[in-house]
């Protein structure tokens, strides 16, 4: 379906998928804050959620409060309650922890910021049929993704999983053991992952011309019949 890149691309693109995620326009990140280091949740007021009218409340009673998600705009820039707008694109989920953890500290002590990004997917295209899978986490590998996908079935070709990323193409291998150390990769979000059926040449033209094969024996029966009359 592809046209196989060089091992050398391979082993770049694996080496970069290990690295943390980094935001981009149109990321749509859920925020938690804490102060004391984590020890309390923030925001008793209910400031961060009051355009949420579904989150819980942080006051007496309530141990986790539901955070929100907030959307990274076209100018790369997240506008989040009680800090000026934000631009964290280009950096890593860390990096904007720690840039948010010191625009809190201007209001709270020692905070702590929890990002995540909520809308990362990866289509798996094949035998399991077209599907979006969500990143649910930031490092989840080939046979995650496989497994959210309902697995590799008997009429899949394990030998030949295909994952598309950019210009670059990997082939992975998951019949073998040391073909499962060396192929169960990162996926990053945008990935298209292939799983190649098993070509079966007689049961697929006997699925695709059975109409018009028994259309035929039909004739045919009614002529035998005819001319036996």
């Amino acid at each position: 379906m592809f046209k196989v890149s060089n091992q050398q691309a391979i082993n770049g693109q694996a080496e970069k998928a290990e690295r943390n995620y980094v935001i981009q326009k149109n990321d749509r990140l859920e925020l938690e804050v804490y102060t004391n280091q984590g020890e309390r949740l923030i925001d008793p007021n209910n400031y961060i959620d009051q355009d949420n009218p579904g989150a819980s409340g942080a006051g007496a009673g309530a141990e986790k409060k539901k955070a929100n998600t907030y959307l990274i705009n076209e100018e790369g820039i997240l506008k989040l309650p009680m800090i000026a707008p934000i631009k964290l694109e280009g950096l890593t989920i860390m990096q904007a922890e720690e840039l948010l953890q010191k625009e809190y500290a201007k209001y709270y002590q020692q905070p702590f910021v929890v990002l995540r990004y909520t809308n990362k997917r990866v289509v798996v295209l094949g035998t399991p049929g077209g599907q979006v899978i969500p990143l649910a986490n930031e490092n989840m590998r080939l046979t995650e993704v496989l497994a959210l996908a309902r697995g590799i079935n008997n009429d899949a070709r394990a030998s030949n999983i295909r994952i598309l990323r950019g210009d670059t193409l990997f082939v992975a291998d998951l019949t073998t053991f040391e073909g499962y150390k060396k192929n169960n990769i990162l996926i990053k979000p945008g990935d298209i992952v292939y799983v190649e059926p098993i070509r079966r040449p007689i049961s697929e033209a006997l699925r695709d011309y059975g109409p018009v094969l028994s259309v035929i024996t039909s004739l045919t029966t009614l002529i035998v019949v005819l001319i036996s009359l």
